[in-house]
């Protein structure tokens, strides 16, 4: 069995945990670089832990050292007073030099749908950025374009159900007919792991076998979990003060405008074949009684 050693960004978090897990099965040795060294490890002593050390690179490349394949999920959601684009920018050109150096052949790299360095929204803009610069490192590459991942950790689909639950209406932007196609985190990491294990440059879009627009999509949720609550659609400022509202009180950032614009703007669509084969209803059936109970936050990953 090949046992070549990997490294996965973020193996306590979200999609990293579930690459890291994907990765093990087959018989890879597995590290992880992260920022939360003091979370318990999941996978105990069978993947080992560093520090990211974006500011000491030789560190960082120290790190990697004997690593074949590196899969990328490093990322923020939303510029905050502790973290922001730019610096994850900067971090993220920091990784890629670093893996050079240390010899790391292959990058699986986490993108988004539609990343264009002339995006109006930072995010895609910046995405985009990236991505050029992993094209230009020589550097085998493949590079997975998400729109939005599901799963039991999963953010925005567990709180729309949770404000289904909670609030006696929705607030949709607009008329709700923009477009979405969640993939579920461990097609995800399955696509990565094989991604990995191959040398061919590409360049893919990481789509579930649903495409639903806004409305349809809260629809259905409402209808899983027995919460079918009237939509009440809003202009996107108004939504977006909703959002902050409603941030407060549960501590988060809830909703940024460029998410409102973007989702409105239709660029977590693509007219691709599915990558993933785990349709979101059928996920939702088999969690509807836990489904939206808890508020995720995104903060408060950040600061556990």
């Amino acid at each position: 069995m090949n046992r070549e050693l990997h490294a996965v960004t973020g193996a306590f978090g979200f999609s990293g945990k579930y690459i890291a897990g994907n990765l093990l099965e087959r018989g890879h040795k597995v590290i992880t670089l992260t920022n939360s060294l003091h979370l318990a490890n999941p996978f105990g002593e069978r993947v080992k832990a560093y520090p990211f050390h974006f500011e000491e690179p030789d560190k960082l490349e120290e790190s990697l050292r004997g690593v074949s394949v590196l899969y990328n999920t490093y990322w923020v959601r939303f510029n905050y007073k502790t973290f922001n684009y730019s610096s994850a920018v900067e971090n993220t050109f920091t990784l890629f030099e670093a893996a050079k150096r240390a010899g790391v052949k292959r990058i699986v790299h986490t993108s988004i749908t539609n990343p264009s360095e002339n995006s109006p929204y930072e995010y895609f803009r910046d995405k985009a950025i990236i991505e050029k610069r992993l094209v230009e490192s020589g550097i085998s590459y493949a590079i997975l374009r998400p729109a939005v991942l599901f799963g039991k950790e999963g953010i925005l689909i567990n709180n729309i159900a949770w404000a289904l639950r909670k609030f006696p209406f929705f607030s949709i932007f607009g008329d709700g007919n923009y477009r979405l196609q969640p993939i579920y985190v461990d097609d995800f990491a399955k696509l990565a792991a094989e991604e990995g294990e191959k040398n061919k440059n590409i360049i893919i879009n990481a789509i579930g076998p649903e495409t639903f627009s806004y409305r349809g999509l809260v629809a259905e949720i409402g209808n899983i979990i027995g919460k079918k609550r009237p939509f009440v659609s809003v202009p996107p400022f108004i939504g977006y003060y909703l959002g902050l509202i409603i941030g407060e009180f549960v501590h988060d950032v809830m909703i940024t405008k460029d998410e409102i614009k973007g989702l409105m703007d239709d660029i977590l669509y693509v007219d691709a074949p599915p990558a993933g084969n785990t349709k979101l209803t059928e996920w939702a059936k088999e969690n509807a009684t836990t489904l939206g109970v808890h508020y995720e936050s995104e903060l408060a990953r950040r600061r556990i």
